[in-house]
């Protein structure tokens, strides 16, 4: 598929894109649960924690469309990439320096719009490296990459957090972000193959006939109906472990931060494990029967957490979030190449699933601290177990198959229209 670049160059990219995967997972490591440890320590309220978690996804909400239509026009998908990742050492770096509302809030806000640009980049550039029908494949080895990064660094920043201090997290998060920059500059693919095409469409023309894919694109039930599980997973999910790293944090005196670490690290072998299982077998099933076994882990894990007292407990209920996240991680990306089709809008369908994605987090962080502030833990852990619920009889009842391959058979068999 890369005539215009060597074999040699191409293998060597693939494994720098291994190595990409595994420190960018490092960086955004950093983030999230140690977060909201962090300002736990800091005497902050569980309102307050999910208010300021909640100011990331509204940063990310409302840069995702315009970030996919950039990475979509920009053709060096790498400058892209360094930018999101400079900006994410530059928010490790901000809550580094002081636990007060200042420094956090620019640093929610910088690591939202950061991610909402490394995403789509990452995507662009698998794409551009491995022909469609190996796509799938290729999201599952780039999502175990991610998984183990994500891990060994978890077990790192415990360690730090535990034995020097909490504010140690976020400095280490900046280092590990040197080595992406290097592994980055490594990878080389033709600038030519990063729009995903359907066999048998024709290219994108000028103008006229890309504003009318873009129309027919958000007309599509598959974008609109994905885009609804997507609010729906995260409001059930993006809650659960910043609510569970909060509530041992007030309630545990020793080793919390080995904990928390844990719950991120377990789940992250288990990713390692299914990713590239689930990438093969949503080419082999389709994308529904995936997506449905990864979605049914959400609300048995939340009900779990409601019922767990003792905080060694919530290690093996976390395992679930290894389903899920294995299934979604590589499912979102691989269901926008189908639904993007050859219509050349392929970071612009990632980045209108991150704006769903960043919509059902927003609601969630903060939904769920101010209810357990007010109602208690266990009755927020029951609230987000019935959204996920509802996620999984959505995805059931009501999302297409999108397989490229099922799709054209769904279209034969329709009468040929005059």
């Amino acid at each position: 598929m890369n005539n215009g670049i060597d074999k040699m160059v191409i293998a060597r990219s693939l494994r720098a894109l291994d190595w990409l995967n595994l420190f960018v997972a490092n960086v955004q490591t950093g983030f999230g649960p140690f977060i909201a440890s962090y300002l736990s320590a800091n005497k902050w309220t569980q309102g307050e924690i999910g208010l300021m978690l909640s100011v990331g996804t509204i940063s990310a909400m409302a840069s995702q469309l315009p970030a996919g239509a950039l990475v979509d026009a920009m053709r060096n998908k790498k400058f892209a990439a360094l930018s999101a990742i400079v900006a994410i050492i530059a928010s490790g770096l901000l809550l580094a320096a002081s636990p007060t509302f200042i420094p956090v809030f620019a640093a929610e806000v910088l690591h939202g719009f950061a991610s909402c640009m490394l995403v789509p980049a990452m995507a662009a550039i698998s794409l551009a490296l491995v022909s469609r029908a190996d796509l799938g494949d290729r999201l599952g080895r780039n999502a175990r990459w991610a998984s183990i990064g994500s891990a060994l660094t978890a077990a790192l920043m415990g360690a730090f957090g535990e034995y020097l201090s909490l504010r140690s997290v976020f400095f280490l998060t900046a280092v590990l972000a040197l080595p992406a920059i290097v592994a980055l500059h490594i990878i080389h693919y033709d600038a030519r193959l990063v729009v995903p095409r359907t066999p048998g469409k024709p290219k994108m023309t000028p103008e006229g006939e890309e504003r009318e894919s873009l129309r027919e694109l958000l007309k599509d039930k598959r974008l609109l109906i994905f885009a609804a599980c997507v609010v729906l997973f995260h409001l059930s999910n993006a809650a659960m472990l910043n609510l569970v790293a909060g509530e041992i944090t007030a309630h545990m005196g020793d080793n919390v931060q080995l904990v928390i670490a844990a719950c991120i690290i377990v789940p992250q072998f288990l990713v390692a494990a299914m990713s590239p299982w689930v990438g093969r077998q949503a080419q082999k099933w389709g994308r529904r029967p995936v997506l449905i076994l990864g979605f049914c882990a959400l609300p048995v894990r939340a009900i779990l957490f409601s019922g767990v007292s003792t905080p060694y407990l919530l290690v093996p209920v976390q395992m679930l979030d290894g389903i899920s996240a294995a299934v979604f991680g590589v499912m979102l990306p691989l269901i926008a190449a189908d639904v993007a089709g050859g219509r050349g809008h392929y970071n612009l369908t990632i980045g209108f699933f991150g704006l769903a994605a960043s919509v059902g987090a927003t609601l969630s962080t903060a939904a769920a601290g101010f209810a357990a502030d007010r109602f208690g833990t266990s009755i927020s852990f029951f609230g987000l177990a019935g959204t996920g619920l509802l996620a999984v009889l959505l995805v059931w009842f009501a999302m297409p198959e999108t397989r490229v391959e099922h799709v054209l058979k769904e279209a034969a068999k329709s009468p040929v229209q005059a």
